[in-house]
């Protein structure tokens, strides 16, 4: 239905400003906003639907992203062999070295040899006698002209050869930095192949995790009674009461609570307001399970459980506002979702809320009556179909029925500042279709 996906990108919008469900209530109550016919529509106008994917398009995504993976990890294996390449003996690169080396281990030991000879015929030149003949002489000195000649070209080989050598050594370095940058780069891509994976898979076990929309429908009742005053550090009781009003058993059945504190008079609600300040911890029990239990986001609501045609399940739901809150007004709500072995399942339109003084502590409570729930009419969205927000312990079916209230205290339901606070304080994504629980089906 449109209004899940409406509600969904409401959301979206509360993460970064919660405000927009306060102050802006009124765009999200009507699935088509009307503009004139110059008007062109804005972003925030335009069909949710068509920003949200489909089955097959989540299946697609995931399929083109394993794609792009598996060719970064290959593209990657082959960037690191590459590499690896560079130091087989085989390599082109590699073998010039080798032998640009020996040779030049060649040339130096052939310019060693002629240094040794010049410096022989040099020595021979100094220990000829004093009687030496010309000839002599001019023997030594044309041994020493010999091998000095010998030596300046067995110096100028290694020279050579060591240039060889170098030119050889730098080509196989540049060759390993830049095989490197692609083992580099090849590695980023694969990176992020795999984030782009892991959030398409996300996505896509997201919505399977959605699956089909539940409708509302009147197969459960919620019935919620308790004081209309709690005072500030002290524990306050409230009943609830769901029933089943089908005409089967219902297979499996779950209930959930929220409770907050509204804002007071003039008190500004913005992008900078702490959400979690108005949130009022809930506990709940029940005949069967006696010690109160705290929602939380693995535990997240009531497990009635199967209820049979006409049954009731009572629960106790006990909520401690902070011993220094201030005085209010305070609201407490609950609602139901069921789900049937054989698929079926549906979302109770019975909302209830109930709303309480606060007391400072400290001050004596003005006596009052225990009121049944529904003392204002619940909130409702024009479109129909199912509008939740999120509930205490982070569990995203939150059937809602009415308009949307804005900011400050009064006597009607804040939903904006119950689906905007929940979202701030992270007690999971709100999601505007009913969760399939694990096993429900089996």
């Amino acid at each position: 239905m449109k209004i899940r996906r409406i509600l969904a990108t409401a959301v979206a919008a509360a993460v970064t400003t919660p405000v927009v469900f306060l102050s802006a209530a009124p765009a999200f109550a009507d699935t088509k906003p009307t503009t004139s016919p110059s008007q062109k529509p804005t972003t925030t106008q335009d069909d949710p639907d068509e920003d949200m994917p489909s089955l097959e398009e989540l299946r697609a995504a995931v399929a083109l992203a394993q794609k792009e993976y598996d060719e970064a990890v290959l593209d990657l294996a082959k960037a690191k062999d590459d590499l690896k390449a560079l130091d087989k003996a085989d390599n082109p690169l590699k073998a010039a070295v080798t032998d640009a080396q020996r040779a030049a281990d060649e040339a130096a030991a052939k310019k060693t040899a002629a240094d040794e000879a010049l410096a022989k015929a040099e020595k021979a030149v100094t220990e000829l006698p004093a009687d030496a003949t010309d000839e002599q002489k001019k023997a030594a000195a044309d041994a020493v002209t010999a091998a000095k000649t010998a030596a300046d070209e067995a110096a100028a080989a290694k020279t050579a050869a060591d240039e060889k050598l170098k030119k050889a050594s730098t080509a196989l370095a540049d060759a390993s930095v830049a095989a490197s940058k692609v083992v580099g780069l090849a590695q980023k891509v694969k990176d992020a192949a795999s984030e782009k994976l892991d959030a398409a898979k996300e996505e896509l076990a997201f919505f399977e995790e959605i699956g089909e929309e539940c409708e509302e429908d009147s197969a459960v009742k919620i019935a919620l009674t308790g004081p209309k005053t709690v005072t500030a550090g002290e524990p306050a009781v409230f009943s609830l009461r769901v029933t089943n009003t089908s005409d089967q058993t219902l297979d499996s059945v779950h209930a959930f609570a929220n409770a907050l504190r509204l804002p007071a008079p003039g008190e500004e609600i913005d992008e900078e307001t702490d959400f979690a300040k108005h949130i009022i911890p809930i506990e709940w029990s029940s005949d069967d399970v006696l010690e109160w239990t705290e929602f939380t986001e693995k535990f997240d609501s009531i497990e009635v459980g199967k209820l049979a045609k006409g049954a009731s399940y009572d629960v106790k739901l006990r909520l401690t506002v902070d011993a220094k809150a201030e005085a209010g007004k305070g609201v407490i709500f609950g609602y139901s979702e069921y789900e049937n072995n054989d698929g079926s399942c549906g979302v109770g339109e019975d909302y209830k809320d109930l709303n309480f003084d606060i007391l400072a502590k400290g001050d004596k409570p003005k006596p009052k009556p225990t009121e049944t729930a529904t003392p204002t009419p619940a909130p409702t969205v024009t479109s129909g179909g199912n509008t939740q927000t999120t509930q205490q312990g982070g569990s995203s079916n939150t059937p809602v029925n009415g308009t949307l209230a804005a900011t400050g205290a009064n006597d009607t339901l804040p939903l904006g500042l119950a689906a905007a606070g929940a979202v701030a304080l992270g007690a999971g994504a709100l999601v505007v279709a009913r969760r399939r629980k694990a096993g429900a089906q089996a």
